[in-house]
This record gives C-alpha cells, structure tokens and sequence, in this order.
C-alpha cells in the first residue's frame, strides 16, 4: 500500500505499514488455539495483542471508545493506564480467529487510507493513543512503535523471528533511547558528573552515553565516556526486551555485559523499562 502525507511522517507511515503487514500475515493462517498463546506482554494472549493493535488504530480513526466494564480478576491490570489499555482487548476476548483477523483487515485498510490522505501540518494537534492531546508527528511516532513492538510479541508467540532491522526497529531504538537519561539519572541515581555507556551490538549497533550534570539531570549523546561509572554491553534484542519491559534482567543476565559500579549497573537494569 502507498502512503504519501508529509514527508516528516512518512518514515513513520513506512514503518507503521511494514509492521502492520507483518502483522497481518503472522495471524492470518493461525488456528482458533494458537490465538490463546501467550506472549511476552504482561497477561496478553496473541488475540489481546491483536485486539490492541485493532482497538488504538480505531481510536485514532476517531471511532468511539467501546462502553465495557473490566472483569475484577485481570491481575495484569494494576492502574489507569492499564485499566484504559484493557478495555479494547478485554471486549474482544471472545472473538473467533474468522472476526479477529477480519477487524484487522478492515482497520488497516481504513488506518492506511487516512494516512494516504493525510493532508495536515506534522504539528497539528490531534488525539494520542491514550486520550490526550499529541502532536500528529509523535502520534504517528508511536503508532510506528507500538505496532513494531507488537510485532515482536507476536513473533515470540508463534517461533517466527525476524524483523529485528525492520524501518519500525529504527522507530523504536529513538523512542527506547529518549528514556535513558531518566532511568540513568532520576530512576538508578547515577551520582553528579558521572556518564554511563551503552554499548548495543547487533542488526542495530549504537553507542550512547548518558551524562548526569551537577544538578543531577540526564542528557544523552553519541560520543565516548573517557571514564564511565558503567558500561552495560548486549544485543539489540537483549536491549529491546529490557526496555520494554518485556524481561527481567535476572532472565538476561548471561546476555548482559557489565563494567564498572556494579551496584549502579544493577540499578540502571532493575529500572530499565521505559515502557509504560
């Protein structure tokens, strides 16, 4: 499908359709049973996860919100946020493999019309994925990286990797890397004057470091630390399940590398889901 808004939202319309055509293609040969599969979003099956993904992109369609009351028992729901998040999928938790995969198609049809017809300023404000005012660009941003990230919870159910290096990976490794300087500084508490490194390997390689100024705020950039406080090494992946809280670093410990203040590094991974 051929999308053409403003080209500062066409990488981010790219991105969107080459992980919401994957997506597409993943579930539609599935059986009724392996809809139940578990994925590695906290409480959601390969349904609910579809169910999200069905659920946002009519809401920035500007379809109503379904009226529904949430069962007591979900105990992946603990807050607002999750409560609004699970609202979409908990309404459809009874749908067949047949109706899931037809709201799909029918919704990415409508969501790839309406970004081809996108005719409004980058800046506009419109409504984001939780209600509130965005920008059309960082709505657009997120929409690249939640079905990016979905995705790969979808290709974890199933044993179907690949993607890793998809445009939607490079969405995600600017929306992951925005929330290092908080984890660094405010969440783990990295001392004044002090830089950690991040050093990720893999079909997306980076190196970052956070520096933490005198008055305790995190800033990032891409040159080298001479002296870091830590060092923390992996692979894309490894990053990718850990900031979006997909794994505890207990699970990934093997794949972690780890130099320099041991109990800071500790800190850093304890607090390194910057995923809501």
């Amino acid at each position: 499908m051929t999308v053409h808004p403003h080209p500062s939202l066409q990488p981010y319309a790219d991105a969107w359709t080459h992980s919401i055509e994957a997506i597409s293609e993943l579930v539609l040969p599935l059986s009724e049973g392996e809809w139940n599969r578990a994925t590695p979003c906290p409480g959601w099956s390969v349904r609910d996860v579809v169910s999200h993904i069905i659920g946002i992109e009519t809401e920035m369609l500007g379809d109503p919100r379904p009226i529904h009351t949430l069962p007591r028992d979900l105990r992946h729901v603990v807050d607002e946020f999750t409560r609004y998040m699970e609202v979409q999928v908990d309404v459809r938790r009874h749908h067949t493999a047949p109706e899931m995969t037809s709201e799909l198609e029918y919704t990415v049809i409508r969501r790839a019309r309406q970004l081809r017809n996108e005719k409004r300023d980058p800046s506009t404000m419109v409504r984001g994925p939780l209600g509130n005012q965005v920008t059309l660009e960082f709505a657009l941003q997120l929409r690249a990286f939640d079905v990016w990230i979905h995705e790969q919870d979808l290709r974890a159910a199933l044993g179907v990797p690949g993607n890793w290096d998809s445009p939607g990976a490079f969405v995600a490794q600017d929306i992951l890397l925005a929330g290092l300087p908080k984890v660094v500084a405010k969440l783990a508490g990295a001392p004044a004057h002090s830089a950690v490194v991040i050093d990720v390997h893999g079909p997306v390689e980076f190196l970052r470091t956070v520096r933490v100024d005198g008055s305790g705020r995190g800033t990032i950039d891409s040159t080298p630390s001479l002296g870091p406080a830590v060092t923390l090494a992996m692979d894309w992946e490894t990053y990718v399940r850990l900031a979006a809280g997909r794994v505890r670093p207990h699970a990934v410990a093997d794949r972690v590398k780890t130099d320099g203040d041991a109990e800071l590094a500790a800190a850093i991974l304890a607090n390194f889901s910057v995923t809501p």
